[in-house]
């Protein structure tokens, strides 16, 4: 079969545009051609277009009109507007993780400690549901960016659940490590939340989606989430924390560690951790306990390789892994740190979508489950852990 050409945009100039860039160019099953990419930034974005050798546009509303799809690295605040914008004219619109949220109520003195979290659900559910009715009424779609959906680990998980009709009884994973790249995210008008909503959110899709490949095998019918519990707490940020200067500790006013326990459709439940209080790299990895058998995925740190460094100044020029901290000693660089996360195998499969309207594995319905469940929790974790019901679309 031919491969068809697409054309696509990037919105953003940050960590994820950059990443996002690398795996357009690994992308095998179509011919990709990036017309280019947009920027509030005037700065910023056009030193990166240059950088890369593609066209930097001045407005949104120019680059929609070059590509079938756009791909949305800005902060989550504006996900909403530009996905709408590109479903409005009929394009595809692979987005980040956060598909939305809730990031305040435009105050300059907005605080993410003191406004009532009902609040943040009830803004988040509308924002779903907005998104959800402009892709019903596209021809594009929502290509949801979570990369642990294609994580080659997540993805074996599947295949044994779909082959062996495995119940899955419960599901425990973690995403954890020092602090967040981005000076914003310390700011819930920003973030849309601490790490709940920014960590959490990848060990929870994961969850969530092995659950709908359970229900879809065994009764050709996901199984959703129905209620959640959660607790939050901003341990960097207690009087008595002594910084040693490992951890970041300058968040204004979000958690940073969450745990969140999911009660699904058919009983069986999820506890989902995640923080920003883990030192020795990224802790990446979800557990399933099902009736006929058990799974630990690794996704990061794996042990593809175990090196032993004597002397950190040896390893100056390698990359080891994200946030290890020090390359002296035991470690576990990653072949493929990219791969082993998923991030090619994601866009490849967007791309497919796009191109020969293959099914896609993350779509807006997972998103939609995953902010409705996270922004329950936050309302859970006001309550200091009530179970809150979990709406579904």
């Amino acid at each position: 079969m031919d491969k068809k050409t697409v054309h696509t945009g990037i919105i953003g100039s940050g960590f994820a545009a950059k990443f996002h860039f690398e795996c357009i160019k690994r992308v095998h099953s179509t011919n990709v051609e990036i017309a280019g990419m947009f920027d509030i930034n005037t700065e910023q974005g056009p030193a990166y277009a240059k950088e890369r050798g593609i066209q930097f546009y001045k407005t949104l509303e120019e680059l929609l009109e070059k590509v079938d799809v756009i791909h949305v690295c800005t902060p989550p605040v504006v996900h909403e507007s530009i996905a709408v914008a590109a479903l409005q004219q009929d394009k595809f619109a692979i987005v980040e993780k956060p598909l939305t949220g809730y990031f305040g109520d435009g105050s300059d003195d907005f605080n993410g400690d003191t406004f009532p979290k009902q609040t943040a659900l009830d803004n988040s559910l509308a924002s779903i549901k907005r998104m959800l009715d402009a892709e019903s009424k596209s021809k594009g779609k929502i290509l949801y960016a979570e990369n642990w959906v294609y994580a080659p680990s997540i993805q074996k998980e599947r295949e044994i659940i779909e082959k062996t009709g495995a119940q899955i009884l419960w599901i425990h994973g973690e995403e954890a490590h020092s602090g967040s790249h981005a000076a914003t995210y310390a700011y819930w008008k920003y973030s849309g939340g601490g790490s709940a909503i920014g960590k959490g959110c990848h060990p929870l899709t994961g969850a969530l989606y092995l659950k709908r490949v359970e229900g879809k095998a065994r009764n050709n019918k996901p199984i959703r989430p129905k209620a959640v519990s959660c607790r939050t707490h901003a341990l960097t940020r207690l009087k008595n924390f002594e910084d040693k200067g490992h951890l970041r500790a300058d968040y204004c006013d979000i958690e940073d560690f969450s745990i969140m326990h999911v009660v699904f459709e058919d009983g069986t439940i999820a506890d989902i951790f995640a923080s920003e209080i883990v030192l020795g790299g990224v802790h990446n990895w979800l557990e399933i306990a099902a009736n006929n058998h058990r799974t630990f995925c690794n996704i990061n740190p794996n042990t593809a390789i175990q090196t032993y460094n004597p002397v950190d100044k040896n390893f100056e020029d390698i990359y080891v892994v994200e946030k290890i901290g020090t390359k002296q000693g035991w470690s576990n660089p990653s072949p493929d740190e990219d791969w082993f996360t998923g991030y090619p195998q994601e866009i490849d499969a967007f791309y497919r979508t796009v191109a020969y309207g293959e099914p896609v594995e993350s779509d807006s319905n997972l998103a939609a489950d995953c902010i409705s469940t996270i922004y329950s929790a936050y309302v859970s974790a006001e309550k200091t852990g009530v179970e809150v019901p979990v709406k579904t679309f």
